[in-house]
């Protein structure tokens, strides 16, 4: 479908408190919740760092040194390093990269400030209010709008053209340009940023336990149902304790969900929550209230009432949740690619016998349960208007970007940059994510493992390099060892082609999906009454599911569309006639 400009953006933006930091090897997608107000002030603040000219200045080097030492300001959300093997006493102020990047480009990285990730949200807003910014910033889009119309970023169009590295520009341009016209603002690029699928949902399984129950694998509603419910009444892990419930399920099943959720049961019944449909009449219709919702709440009703689903649901969140896998009390689990890596691997810890398996999603009418697939932006590098030395950004980027490349994350080559040298790159930003890293690394790895290599052989400019490395390591050591745990989670939500991201590939490259056709920035609406709708949403969701009459879906209906759901579909189906063709 041909479009004439595209604004990427997710239905659920990331938090400012999850900007700066990096998907960690088991959450790569994770998605948060509304991003604090960003009331900046009037004008930017000046820049106290002087311009600076770099020696090349007619060739535009990406990564060319500067004559005088360049300083340019950062704040930081830190976590702890997610590699044990991590130098000790390194910290964010020595970490390798810095000085690799002080010795290439003569650039000094300095933090206004660092919190920890938790706390950043509230230190970031206080430094939007006060206008104390820094030089550079990774910013959700609402921010980027705001810091936009505020004219208090500066035009990137010269600088990414002139100084962007041909691997920045792949990485930047790998979806079709599609990040591109998302940061675009009347001819001018205002910011840098990639853009990713969100991921398939698919269930998760314990086969040792229908293996002890003589079951097999469910691919219907019904077979779904019988299953999770034989995995509370018939003892399936054989303790001789009535200790276990079918499905696992957190009280953000739906608004703001990332894993242990229901999504993938309202889409088996063609109900799409957070996302936009198009109709017969090519309007654009809001996935929250399609017919099938109604349907998948008495499906989830009736599993409650049979104590398929956790009783306590809706006093556990996600990490709750979790513990609950990870303890054994749990058969079934909907899903991304990721949670073999977590939590499923330390349940594989705490009991040896865990066998779990992914499949796809229970059909309800004989055809594939598709999907609900949204084009979502990743964070936005932004500069700040005064600094003098914009290009400098853009070279960060291009610096991350070579420190991905084989010769880098090579264990045994003389120029390996890691952890164990005092390297964290959960450290340093900006990071620009390529989009295609997981479909590449899966191909490049199993290529290598179906070849039986002992050494995973890849080009110089292949954009997936670092997470390749990574897979293939883990791959072999999960190969060579299958009780090694740790492995197992990298190898099977990664690479195995009957895995997380193996189920996820079939899925994608069989087209068995729904696109989300709303790609715009939130509407006024959204922005006014979002936040309530979502409560809405929430509350009478969980209370039908926990036994409130199922007609109370109807009156919920009419509720949403008088609280702003008519005009969000309206200011939506605008943004639609405007953004087709």
């Amino acid at each position: 479908m041909a479009r004439k400009s595209v604004n990427l953006v997710v239905g659920t933006v990331l938090t400012l408190s999850m900007v700066l930091a990096a998907c960690s090897n088991g959450n790569d997608n994770k998605q948060g919740s509304e991003s604090p107000s960003a009331s900046a002030p009037a004008s930017a603040p000046a820049s106290s760092q002087p311009s600076a000219e770099p020696v090349d200045s007619t060739n535009y080097d990406p990564l060319g040194k500067y004559e005088e030492p360049l300083t340019i300001t950062q704040v930081l959300s830190y976590r702890p390093p997610e590699d044990p093997d991590t130098l000790k006493g390194v910290t964010p102020e020595t970490n390798g990269y810095l000085k690799d990047l002080k010795e290439m480009t003569n650039i000094d990285v300095k933090y206004l400030w660092s919190v920890p990730q938790d706390q950043f949200q509230q230190k970031f807003s206080l430094a939007i209010a006060s206008g104390d910014l820094p030089d550079v910033m990774m910013v959700d889009q609402q921010t980027f709008e705001k810091f936009k119309e505020q004219d208090l970023i500066a035009d990137l169009t010269d600088v990414y053209e002139k100084y962007a590295s041909p691997t920045m520009k792949k990485v930047v341009e790998s979806d079709g340009g599609l990040a591109l016209q998302a940061t675009t603002s009347d001819g001018k690029l205002m910011g840098v940023t990639t853009s990713y699928q969100s991921p398939v949902q698919m269930g998760y399984i314990r086969a040792d336990w229908l293996k002890n129950l003589n079951l097999q694998v469910p691919t219907t509603m019904e077979e779904f149902e019988q299953v999770a419910e034989a995995f509370v009444k018939n003892d399936p892990d054989k303790n001789g304790k009535n200790d276990t419930y079918g499905i696992s399920m957190n009280k953000n099943f739906l608004i703001n969900a990332w894993g242990f959720d229901a999504r993938g049961i309202f889409y088996a019944y063609d109900s799409y929550p957070g996302g936009w449909l198009k109709g017969d009449d090519g309007k654009l219709l809001a996935g929250d209230i399609q017919p099938g919702t109604k349907d998948a709440l008495a499906k989830l009703q009736s599993w409650y009432s049979k104590g398929i689903l956790d009783k306590e649901f809706a006093l556990k969140d996600e990490n709750k949740a979790s513990e609950d896998i990870v303890a054994g009390k749990v058969g079934i689990t909907l899903g991304e690619w990721w949670v073999p890596n977590w939590p499923l691997n330390l349940n594989k810890d705490k009991d040896p016998k865990a066998d779990w398996i992914a499949i796809p999603l229970p059909t309800v009418n004989g055809e594939p349960t598709k999907t609900l697939i949204s084009q979502t932006l990743n964070e936005i590098m932004v500069v700040n208007k005064k600094y003098k030395n914009p290009e400098a950004a853009i070279k960060l980027a291009n610096f991350y970007l070579e420190m991905q490349k084989p010769k880098y994350i090579d264990k045994s080559s003389p120029d390996y940059r890691g952890p164990n040298k005092g390297y964290v790159y959960l450290w340093f930003m900006p990071r620009l994510i390529y989009r295609n890293f997981l479909n590449d690394a899966f191909n490049a790895v199993n290529t290598a493992l179906d070849a039986k290599q002992e050494k995973l052989d890849i080009p110089d400019d292949f954009l997936a390099a670092g997470d390749a490395a990574l897979f293939f390591t883990e791959s072999k050591k999960y190969l060579a060892n299958p009780r090694d745990n740790v492995a197992w989670g990298i190898y099977f939500s990664r690479v195995a082609k009957d895995g997380g991201f193996g189920l996820s590939k079939k899925v994608l490259d069989s087209n068995t999906f729904v696109e989300n056709e709303f790609f715009g920035v939130q509407t006024p609406t959204q922005v006014e009454r979002g936040a309530s709708l979502n409560k809405l949403i929430a509350e009478t969701f969980t209370k039908i599911i926990m036994g409130a009459p199922l007609d109370d879906y109807d009156s919920f209906v009419s509720s949403w569309k008088k609280l702003g759901g008519d005009d969000i579909t309206e200011e939506v189906n605008e943004w639609y006639a405007k953004n087709q063709g």
